[in-house]
């Protein structure tokens, strides 16, 4: 047992005796210590050592920083003085102006405002094409901030004279003129005022935006009268004038002809244009048909002895015949009602479709009426009414189909009421042949005549 005890106590103490010998002692630790110490105190002296170096540099550019500040902080001082001497120079310098100006102030004021003003009268005027350098003095004069020099007023007042010079008459020049294909060329004007240009046989017009003359698309009357008035001649000479100075030929232009009116009705104006036309069409057909039969007729009453069939009198008369017996004559005046009533029809044939489109026409006017004020008020909800002219189409639409109805129902009613008052007089004609007939068999009197 004993040894056993003392195998334990051996494997207990053989660790602790190794621990013991690995662990440093403490003079090793103590100089390791210091050795760490010294290395750090080397380290800090260096980094001192570099911190005074560069003390020295940073004191450097400080010192020239602040010289530089000096410096500038003195310029800014000299341009502060120099600022408010200059500004005191400007304000006795504006001071010796509106002295020495005096009255030429309010002169320049009323020469800008004369400038502007001339500016704004001549700039749709003819002659811009004759002298168009002269917008462009006024542009200036009137937008100057300058006092104006006596040549600008004496070249001012020369324009005024120049004006009124060549307002009162007749001069030829050459210059561009843009043709009815927008093709630009240069060719001999002749002007009478400022009222109307002449060219080639054509009135011209003015476009004051870019400054050309253009030949119209639609002369005015008395383009006849060109020839002889720009021709060489002694004497005097008509000539179509526009006093307003161009503004008739310009509203000409825009003025629509008879075909671009019934278009601006639309769909509506062409099916009133359809059916009034239909109704005319069939109004005058049965006029002439209606004509053709009464002188049928009228050479039928002028022979009753030769009953023929090619007119309703005829046809009527032949079918009691020639020599009816006596004892028929109760039936005949029932057969004629039936041979009158079988004729009426193709007597009055048509008259009721006449008289429908009649009434249509105003109807199909009042529904392009109604139509075209939804158009306008459409584009007044969409755009607003600053500008009329976007209601323009709405509003012709509404008037055009209006009076479209109109000029289709007042010509067919009374087409309507001829051709009803034509066959009506045939019907009645043959009423009064069948009972002149009747008593004449009845009476043994005379033949009826027409």
């Amino acid at each position: 047992m004993r040894p056993i005890w003392m195998g334990c106590l051996l494997l207990i103490l053989l660790p602790l005796s190794q621990a013991q010998a690995q662990s440093p002692s403490k003079q090793d630790l103590l100089r390791n210590i210091r050795e760490a110490r010294s290395a750090e105190e080397a380290q800090m002296r260096e980094r001192e050592q570099v911190f005074i170096r560069e003390r020295g540099q940073q004191q450097q550019r400080m010192s020239t920083t602040v010289s530089e500040r000096d410096a500038l902080q003195a310029k800014a001082d000299a341009l502060d003085a120099q600022f408010e001497q200059q500004s005191a120079a400007l304000a006795a310098i504006k001071a010796e102006l509106t002295e020495r100006s005096g009255n030429l102030g309010e002169l320049f004021g009323v020469v800008r405002q004369g400038a502007g003003d001339t500016r704004s009268q001549w700039q749709d005027s003819l002659l811009n094409s004759r002298f168009p350098e002269r917008l462009e003095e006024l542009d200036a004069l009137a937008q100057s901030q300058r006092i104006p020099q006596v040549e600008q007023l004496e070249q001012f007042w020369y324009r005024l004279q120049q004006d009124m010079t060549a307002s009162g008459e007749v001069s030829r020049y050459d210059t561009q003129v843009v043709d009815r294909h927008g093709q630009p060329r240069q060719q001999p004007v002749v002007s009478v005022g400022p009222f109307v240009a002449l060219s080639e046989g054509q009135y011209l017009s003015y476009q004051p935006d870019s400054q050309q003359l253009l030949a119209v698309e639609r002369q005015p009357d008395g383009t006849g009268l060109i020839a002889d008035f720009v021709a060489p001649r002694d004497g005097m000479s008509d000539l179509w004038l526009d006093p307003s100075r161009g503004n008739v030929i310009e509203q000409q232009q825009r003025t629509p002809k008879l075909l671009e009116r019934v278009m601006q009705g639309g769909i509506v104006g062409y099916v009133i244009i359809v059916l009034g036309v239909l109704g005319i069409l069939l109004a005058l057909v049965r006029l002439v048909w209606l004509q053709s039969v009464q002188r049928r007729v009228d050479r039928q009453a002028a022979d009753l002895d030769n009953l023929q069939s090619n007119n309703p009198l005829g046809r009527v008369l032949s079918v009691i015949g020639n020599q009816p017996r006596l004892e028929e004559l109760d039936t005949l005046e029932l057969k004629l009602d039936e041979a009158i009533l079988k004729e009426t029809p193709s007597l009055e044939r048509w008259q009721g479709l006449i008289k429908l489109l009649a009434a249509v026409a105003p109807l199909l006017g009042l529904l392009g009426t109604v139509t075209g004020m939804i158009a306008t008020f459409q584009a007044i909800t969409q755009y607003g009414t600053g500008d009329p002219k976007l209601m323009a189409d709405g509003i012709s639409q509404a008037l055009v189909t209006t009076v479209l109805g109109l000029v289709a129902a007042i010509p067919l009613l009374f087409l309507h009421s001829l051709v009803a008052a034509r066959s009506k007089a045939l019907i009645q004609l043959l009423e009064q042949q069948s009972a002149g007939l009747i008593a004449l068999h009845l009476g043994g009197g005379e033949k009826p005549r027409d």
